[in-house]
Parts: structure tokens; sequence; C-alpha cells
């Protein structure tokens, strides 16, 4: 078993202070540590969904994370674990609002017998035990546990490393849920254009789903007034944005996807975008603050988002993290992640050729 030391930590910060830390500066901790530094990346993207499918259009922003190279991936996608955890809560979490989030895994469970819980514990398993070298039989196998697990798009990161020849059933892969592969895999979304088809160039075997929703499940008693105050919000910050946003529409019709990246996460950009969403809801003047609780619910969304990133290689000291996020969401991302001990993040600008 796992040992926690959180509690042991607790209490030897109660005996040595007998208070609360408070005014450490923890910006220094790291100064003199032992052993190599995280390197994280945050990519901020578009929704692809919209958007053409031409298939080379994504290769020169391909060729530059690869350049990176990433050894832990993180997605905008909730893991099987989190997705779970929702349906186990339908009073909290309406089926109706997790829906465009969450899988049916019930062609995986029929598949292979196995519930999220189990699969997830048995991809655990199998990664533990991973060869050098996997077998066709090995990487189907596994493909069909991440299914089951409610992580689909690790499942495309096994399919993707198949020779041709062997992209078929069998191995717990149902003619069902190699259906689900093939589809996945042509997906225009971030999580597998982008995410997934680089880990398999990589040859690594998972990407990191890290996205949450319990946090922003703002509770308000009229939801109508607060989603007007809200929609007022934007409106109000719209002008400030339309030349930005008509920029990257050209630049998406333009098909260059490597200058619409690199256009979206230039700081400037960002810092316009997000004043005209979560600046212009601050400023909202409804008496019931409606804007505050819908940048706090943004706000603890993004915290517990950085949380999984920092959980998926928080046993892997100097690690190269690759997170894949919507645009958003990159300043609260990079600001969390700096404040982090033995992070350095990096700057997407150089990565992407625009600095």
């Amino acid at each position: 078993m796992k040992k926690t030391w959180t509690m042991f930590g607790a209490a030897m910060a109660a005996a040595t202070c007998g208070s609360a830390w408070a005014g450490v500066d923890l910006s220094v901790l790291d100064a003199s540590m032992a052993g190599p530094r995280a390197q994280v990346l945050v990519l901020g993207s578009v929704h692809l969904s919209g958007m053409e499918k031409d298939a080379g259009a994504m290769e020169p922003l391909l060729e530059r994370l690869a350049a990176f190279k990433p050894d832990v991936i993180t997605i905008e996608n909730i893991a099987g674990e989190g997705c779970d955890l929702l349906a186990r809560y339908p009073d909290v979490y309406p089926p109706d609002n997790i829906a465009p989030y969450c899988t049916d895994n019930s062609a995986a469970r029929q598949a292979t017998g196995l519930d999220v819980p189990a699969a997830t514990a048995a991809a655990n398993k199998a990664l533990a035990q991973w060869p050098a070298q996997p077998t066709p039989a090995q990487r189907r196998h596994l493909a069909a546990l991440f299914i089951a697990a409610g992580d689909p798009s690790s499942a495309v990161v096994q399919w993707l490393q198949l020779p041709q020849a062997e992209q078929h059933a069998g191995d717990g892969l149902d003619d069902a849920l190699v259906a689900i592969l093939v589809k996945r895999g042509a997906r225009n979304t971030a999580s597998d254009r982008v995410a997934a088809r680089l880990a398999a160039r990589l040859g690594l075997q998972r990407v990191y789903p890290i996205d949450d929703h319990t946090g922003d499940n703002v509770t308000v008693a009229d939801e109508e007034a607060y989603g007007a105050a809200i929609q007022k919000a934007w409106e109000a910050g719209r002008p400030k944005a339309k030349a930005i946003r008509e920029r990257e529409q050209a630049l998406q019709k333009s098909g260059d996807m490597l200058a619409l990246y690199r256009y979206i996460n230039r700081p400037e950009v960002l810092r316009i975008a997000i004043d005209a969403d979560f600046g212009a809801a601050m400023r909202d003047p409804s008496p019931q603050h409606y804007g505050q609780l819908y940048v706090a619910g943004w706000e603890t969304r993004n915290l517990r988002m950085v949380s999984n990133i920092r959980a998926a290689f928080r046993e892997r000291p100097g690690a190269r993290v690759l997170s894949v996020v919507g645009s958003s969401h990159k300043p609260w991302f990079d600001d969390l992640l700096a404040r982090m001990q033995g992070i350095d993040v990096v700057d997407v600008g150089r990565v992407l050729g625009d600095r």
C-alpha cells in the first residue's frame, strides 16, 4: 500500500511552528533543490470541432511540439474516475449537464466485463508491467481497458501505434470497441487530433485527462437571471475582443494552424480575451454578484485541473510535460504552475517559433 505523507507533514508543521505559516515566501523554497526541475509547457488551443479536417494542417504544429519531447501529455477531458464520481451524485451533478463530458462505457463493460474502477486498476497494472516492445495483442488489450476506464483518448494512443494490419478486434476489443476507436481517432478535437497523435508519435503509452467540472457547479436560485447577467457581461466585453476574434477566424480559414496557435497563445491576445470574458464578469453590477460567482466557479475549476496536472507527474521529477487545453485556461495554468516547487513554465512562443 502506498504511504500517505500529507498528514505526517501537517503534523510536523504543527509541532514545529504551532501556527500557520503566514507570510512564508514559497517562491524561494526550491532555490537550492537537488535533482532536475520539471519543464511544463501549456498549449492554449482553439475548439477544432467546427474546422476543416485537413490531414496535413496540424503537421507543422505537431513537429514543433514533438521537438519539445514531452514525456507526459495532459488533455482537457474528464477522467473516467471523475465521470464515475459525477454519476454517483445525480442530484448534485445533473446527468444532462455532465453528458457532454463523459462517455458511455456500456459497450466496453460488456466487452471486458469491467466497470470503471476495475478497468482503471487493470490499466494501471498493465502499465506498471509494460514491456519495452509490446506486442499488438498487448496494445489491443490495453486499448480495451482504457475505453472501459473512461479514457478513450489513451485508447487511441495505443490504437495509432498498431500497424494497420493489426488494427482489428481481439484481445478485449470487439467490433463495437473497434468502431469507437476508429471514430474517436478521426475526431477533430485537440485531445485526439493533437495530444493523442503526438503521444503515439513519441511512443508514449497514454495521455492524462485532467478536466474537472465539480468546482464550477455554481448553485444559484435564479438560473435564468444568472445566465442573463453573464451574457450581458460578455456583450459588454465583446467590442474589446472584436479585432482578435476576427484575426483568429481569418487564420482558421487560411488553414495555417501553426500561425493560428502562435497567435492565440500570445500574451497580449490572451490578455484581451480574458478581460473581455472574466474581467467583464467581474464588472457585472447585478445585486446578486453573478459575475463573481461565475469567476469563482471558473477559478475553482482551474485549481482542480492544475492539481490534476501536478498529480500526473508527481512521481516523475524532471518530467517534460505538455498540457493541451482551451486557450482561456492558459493564463491560470501558467500562473498556478509557476507557483509550484521544482517547476519551470516553458515559454510556448519559443516552442512554436513565435519569439
